[in-house]
């Protein structure tokens, strides 16, 4: 969950999910549609789909127990090398170095590297040059054998990297003055702290307009299920929708629908899209849609709603 996802967001929904999910075995057998309820909310949906993977292979082929090896952690879904090597490290003592963000900021700094720090080339360099600090250290800086004092210096020498990207190297206005290791650091004796690491720049935002409408039957919405195959939240419950550049009452008329009272406008983002959300109430001329149902208004706690959709259904609360 904190993949992504501030701590303090993601805190209430790990404890609800905990509540629901105690153990590998209750996240493996629980069904999707259950799964995306307790995450919804969260994003990034295809964390929680790898999750109850993960669960299911470690119940399947691993006889349910956690391996303490970093190479079985990458191979479980939705886990990378930085998560499998936390873990590793961290809860087993296995020497591999961790490279997250702040991880990566240290390392530029330390090393005064002028490369792309979102560059794949330059993140495993900096890992590598991480991995040989960790190697060092275990062996005393002297290229030994590691002894039984220094036998669990793994996780702490990860943590503490970590840590000091958090707290003293960070993004802005570092700490130097603070810093235990700056005596050490290229970047601070050749002045270019500042300006490190180098980020290239980002995509730019697209920006959309989208029209959607509230179509209502006693007490019943018109929603349909996002396919399998949807690049965004399949498997998620949506109100009918269609980009709308102009105000366009015919925007949903392939449907069968009308647009009728303007409700409310709000903004919503995902990654690089950024959109503009226009709600309607909508009349329906003619038989229901082709992949859309009529569901009751007592199910939507029951199922996974689109982030658009929930924010849009709080309209007509509000109405």
């Amino acid at each position: 969950m904190l993949q992504q996802t501030r701590a303090a967001a993601a805190v209430p929904y790990y404890e609800r999910f905990l509540r629901r999910f105690p153990d590998l075995n209750s996240l493996a057998q629980s069904s999707e549609t259950e799964l995306l309820r307790y995450w919804s909310g969260l994003g990034y949906y295809s964390r929680a789909r790898n999750l109850r993977r993960a669960a299911r292979y470690i119940v399947s082929r691993m006889g349910g127990a956690f391996s303490s090896r970093y190479a079985d952690w990458k191979e479980l879904p939705g886990v990378g090398p930085y998560t499998a090597a936390a873990v590793a490290s961290i809860a087993f003592g296995e020497p591999v170095a961790v490279l997250d963000g702040n991880v990566a900021r240290v390392l530029a700094r330390m090393t005064n590297h002028s490369g792309d720090i979102r560059s794949a080339r330059v993140r495993e360099a900096l890992r590598r040059r991480a991995q040989a600090w960790l190697e060092a250290t275990r062996s005393g800086g002297k290229g030994g054998s590691h002894t039984p004092e220094t036998a669990n210096t793994a996780g702490n020498f990860n943590q503490a990297l970590m840590e000091l990207g958090a707290t003293i190297c960070v993004a802005q206005n570092p700490r130097c003055s603070l810093c235990p290791v700056a005596a050490h650091c290229q970047a601070l004796l050749l002045g270019t702290q500042n300006g490190l690491p180098v980020r290239l720049e980002s995509r730019r935002p697209v920006r959309l307009r989208i029209a959607v409408a509230v179509v209502e039957r006693g007490r019943k919405l018109l929603l349909r299920q996002r396919p399998p195959h949807s690049s965004q939240m399949p498997g998620f419950w949506e109100l009918p929708q269609a980009e709308n550049e102009q105000p366009d009452p015919d925007c949903l008329a392939s449907l069968g629908l009308t647009l009728k009272e303007r409700l409310r406008e709000f903004r919503h983002s995902i990654t690089y899209h950024n959109y503009t959300i226009t709600v309607f109430r909508a009349a329906l001329r003619g038989p229901t849609p082709q992949g859309f149902r009529w569901r009751a208004v007592e199910e939507l706690p029951e199922i996974p709603l689109t982030t658009i959709t929930k924010k849009a259904l709080k309209t007509i609360a509000a109405v």
